[in-house]
């Protein structure tokens, strides 16, 4: 299958892409999953985490399903914590779930590209890690930017997207990293009940993480078969 559509969405911008919330949201995104992946002070990078999984579990694909089953139990707890103080709490706690959901997902995602071969270090990977966690809005940005189904972010970690439609990429993922953390929000709502929220938080978060877990697997296959079946395009 080819990667790229030929047809007129690649030349069309959404008129609000370029707005300053829409590259606020973004910068502060990338930061975030930067930590996640970098990390600092006592947070482990991907690449740490995955090298310690990898000690106790040889098999790549052992050690991400590992590393996934932690990540959504640590969000779970996370989202536990920040949901159990209800209203009282929620000016503090719910940009603190937001921002630690961000880092969390991002050192998993970073984590599971590792392993399976990508290098988490490159802009290129990145990008495509920001449009994993994005989830259904990421997949309308490729769609909209002219990127066919079938390995996209793998072959945008891979540098195989052309400089133009990258460029496109990153906007659209400005303007919907913004719409998403408003809509993370609003569904936050429910949270303002103590201990309720703590419980509608935890299964919430480990929901969602569960969710992009998966995601990251099937968007990053194994990079060396990926080369042994498509190595020209």
């Amino acid at each position: 299958m080819a990667l790229f559509k030929n047809d007129d969405t690649q030349s069309q911008d959404p008129p609000q892409e370029d707005s300053r919330l829409a590259r606020s949201a973004m910068a502060g995104v990338r930061a975030l999953v930067d930590v996640g992946i970098d990390g600092g002070g006592p947070m482990k990078s991907a690449e740490e985490v995955a090298a310690e999984e990898m000690a106790a579990n040889p098999d790549p694909e052992a050690a991400i399903k590992a590393i996934a089953k932690d990540h959504v139990k640590a969000a779970a707890g996370a989202g536990f914590v920040t949901g159990v103080g209800g209203l009282l709490t929620m000016p503090v706690a719910l940009p603190a779930n937001v921002a630690g959901f961000y880092v969390l997902a991002g050192r998993m995602v970073g984590a599971i590209a590792h392993l399976r071969g990508y290098d988490v270090q490159s802009p290129q990977t990145r990008t495509a890690l920001v449009l994993t966690l994005l989830g259904a809005d990421g997949d309308d940005i490729l769609r909209k930017a002219g990127v066919a189904s079938g390995g996209r972010m793998a072959h945008i970690a891979m540098d195989r997207v052309p400089r133009a439609v990258a460029m496109m990429i990153n906007k659209g993922v400005g303007f919907r990293v913004a719409t998403q953390l408003g809509a993370r929000a609003a569904g936050r709502l429910g949270r303002a009940v103590p201990i309720a929220g703590g419980v509608l938080g935890a299964v919430l978060d480990g929901y969602l993480m569960r969710k992009l877990a998966a995601r990251a697997k099937e968007e990053f296959p194994p990079r060396d078969s990926l080369e042994a079946g498509d190595p020209g395009s």
